[in-house]
């Protein structure tokens, strides 16, 4: 009898809440299609839409996204938009740029000497620098070639499709 009862208690304790909602602190695992305004499809943790849309990476693993909600991991508007969903639970996020990646800066973009580098540079060519700042060429003439140091999706709008697939609350 007394075995009997502890596999009872065992079965209750892997029985997941459903009816919980998520709040900071939780760790959450999600699928997600990222887009832009005009339908553009940039990242996606489904392998079927990958290979749909052309996105498809073969050294990617497409598998749901984990993460704590509330710990900086995601950009603001993605994080506070899963807060209070449920396991199960399918969302639209729409993240302003200022909640995303913020505002495209002109500021944040360089003219550079082509005699000021021992390399030839492309366009597409992913520049870093010695402070951490990644940024893209993407114009080359003959005297310069500028980098484009904002992030690719600053300025943009991003809608997310969001799906929990799970959750495990808070310890403590």
């Amino acid at each position: 009898m007394f075995s009997f009862g502890l596999l009872i208690l065992m079965a209750e304790d892997i029985t997941e809440d459903t009816s919980k909602r998520i709040e900071n602190g939780d760790t959450i695992s999600v699928n997600y299609v990222g887009k832009l305004e005009n339908g553009t499809i940039f990242d996606t943790s489904l392998k079927e839409v990958a290979i749909e849309t052309g996105k498809y990476d073969q050294m990617r693993n497409y598998e749901p996204l984990t993460f704590t909600v509330g710990a900086g991991q995601m950009i603001k508007g993605f994080d506070e938009g899963v807060v209070g969903m449920k396991v199960g639970e399918e969302k639209t996020l729409t993240i302003p740029p200022e909640e995303a990646y913020g505002e495209y800066r002109q500021e944040f973009v360089r003219e550079i000497p082509v005699d000021a580098v021992n390399f030839t540079p492309e366009v597409g060519m992913r520049l870093a620098t010695d402070n951490g700042l990644t940024g893209s060429i993407t114009k080359v003439n003959e005297n310069s070639f500028v980098v484009d140091f904002n992030h690719e999706l600053a300025g943009k709008t991003l809608i997310f499709s969001v799906k929990v697939v799970s959750m495990e609350e808070r310890k403590g």
